[in-house]
């Protein structure tokens, strides 16, 4: 079969589907890809695609600002240029967004994977994974999936353990950037250290000073040199890097392409990096890396997916904090990791001892790896594994892995998660309450198809549970599924009573496995 993988987002996320495409790719499939045009560099380092197939996004919407007909036109040129060099049989959709819906639902019909249509042009997913990832995007913070693995299951592969290997720069890019690197660097250097200083945001960004700390201490140390890695818009920061340190650098800074970046992330040691699509690209190319996840960023679901790589974030209680809401601290979490913290691990590493368990002041630190399920988990190396937060993620990574599988929930059996005190009794109350309402929702739904008028009690019961659930930070994602289940259309009572059944099945074993600390 012939698959067409739409990711029609950013550069990072475009790599991280490298995983989905080689499962695709391992079943026999022939795959290609469609991305934004600007973005079809990056998609040329997923090896498996056998086809890359850009969109001219920017121009289909400035389309549709001024003349709808040339838009759909220019809409409908693409579908056959899609046609003509690749014919898809089927589509893997990852992008949730309308426009992209439309294009899947354009091109294969109802052969799409992820997200599509329905034959009425309601939003449609392939399965409750694709649901799932739309719904855990509005709130990140207790995400326990790591985006590779969701869009691997979205994708409707996922079945064992993820690997994520980009294409391999060639030998004439590789020899490029040697010659760059060697024209910037002083007599005496051992090694080469990555250090990618902007984020997406200026809240998510470590600042420059504490990168500048950083270098002297790697080139007083060890001799390591930094080398400075970021787009054109990054030239500020770079400058105020090379106004505040002392120590001699390399400055790549708006001089790479997307090639001679992959390439001069091979010639590093090891790479310090805010969450950026520079440390998915250095994932992929199995380059060790320490990230610096603040603001909104947090590892478990955006942090490199290759084992042993270190994730520090700010060991806030505030920490990750939400979308959209000014931060009430000054963004002090973008100080709180100290360079002397960064510079102990990265000076660990590079004298072979690797990331250590051990104080990371001001930090929680993170050891990227897989679960027995294989897919992407963090090890506490500071002592934060035991904390509500860790505990919680664990639980619930192993118990919404089979409910969206839709398999049988596995016996509890010894399996227990403990939560503090406090935090066990709240989520056990939350639990509680939410066994209650399901049952009476089960009954509720008996009585109102013998009765229409007990419609609205039913309706009143499912909307107090969508409540509940988006309310708490626990269950939000979970809630935005149930919403989700009001949408559809249930062909019978038993079809609906066996989904209100599967949920109060969630929510017992999500009890059954719970304990008090």
């Amino acid at each position: 079969m012939k698959i067409l993988l739409h990711n029609l987002t950013r550069f990072g996320d475009l790599l991280q589907s490298q995983p989905a495409l080689a499962e695709l790719a391992g079943q026999g499939h022939r795959v290609a890809v469609a991305c934004l045009e600007n973005f079809a560099g990056a998609a040329a380092l997923l090896p498996e695609a056998e086809a890359i197939l850009p969109l001219p996004g920017s121009r289909f919407l400035a389309g549709l600002g001024g003349d709808w007909r040339q838009a759909l036109a220019a809409l409908d040129g693409y579908v056959r240029r899609v046609n003509a060099q690749f014919a898809p049989d089927a589509a893997v959709n990852l992008t949730p967004a309308l426009a992209a819906r439309l294009l899947a639902k354009r091109l294969c019909g109802e052969a799409v994977r992820g997200f599509s249509l329905d034959s009425h042009g309601f939003r449609h997913e392939s399965s409750l994974w694709a649901a799932f990832l739309e719904a855990s995007s509005a709130d990140r913070a207790l995400s326990p999936f790591n985006v590779v693995d969701l869009f691997r299951k979205a994708a409707g592969v996922g079945r064992g353990p993820g690997r994520f290997a980009l294409r391999r720069p060639a030998a004439p890019a590789l020899e490029a950037a040697d010659t760059a690197l060697a024209a910037q660097t002083p007599e005496g250097a051992t090694r080469y250290v990555g250090f990618q200083l902007g984020a997406s945001a200026e809240a998510r960004q470590w600042p420059p000073d504490f990168f500048a700390r950083l270098g002297e201490g790697l080139w007083e140390g060890s001799r390591a040199l930094p080398v400075l890695l970021g787009g054109p818009g990054e030239k500020a920061l770079a400058a105020a890097y090379r106004q505040t340190c002392r120590a001699p650098s390399v400055d790549l800074v708006g001089a790479t392409d997307l090639p001679a970046l992959a390439a001069t992330l091979c010639r590093l040691k090891l790479l310090v990096t805010n969450d950026t699509g520079t440390l998915h690209l250095a994932a992929g190319l199995d380059v060790p890396s320490i990230s610096i996840f603040l603001a909104t960023a947090q590892p478990f679901d955006t942090g490199p997916y290759r084992e042993g790589c270190l994730c520090l974030e700010p060991d806030m209680p505030c920490h990750p904090c939400p979308f959209g809401v000014p931060c009430p601290h000054g963004n002090a979490c973008r100080r709180a990791i100290g360079p002397d913290t960064v510079l102990a691990a990265a000076t660990a590493f590079l004298s072979g001892e690797g990331f250590r368990p051990g104080a990371y002041p001001g930090a929680r630190a993170w050891l990227s790896g897989f679960d027995a399920a294989g897919f992407m988990d963090m090890a506490s190396l500071s002592g934060h594994g035991d904390t509500a937060r860790a505990v919680w993620l664990r639980l619930s990574r192993r118990v919404l892995r089979q409910f969206l599988d839709e398999e049988a929930f596995a016996p509890a059996g010894e399996e227990r998660h403990a939560l503090p005190g406090p935090d066990h009794d709240a989520l056990a109350r939350l639990l509680a309450q939410s066994s209650d309402l399901l049952r009476l929702l089960a009954g509720q739904a008996g009585l109102a198809a013998r009765n229409p008028a007990m419609t609205g009690r039913f309706l009143a019961t499912w909307e107090r549970i969508r409540g509940l659930w988006t309310a708490s930070p626990r269950l939000g994602a979970v809630g935005r599924l149930w919403q989700r289940e009001a949408q559809r259309a249930e062909p019978d009572l038993p079809a609906l009573t066996g989904r209100i059944d599967r949920y109060a099945a969630l929510i017992q074993a999500f009890s059954d496995r719970l304990a008090r600390a």
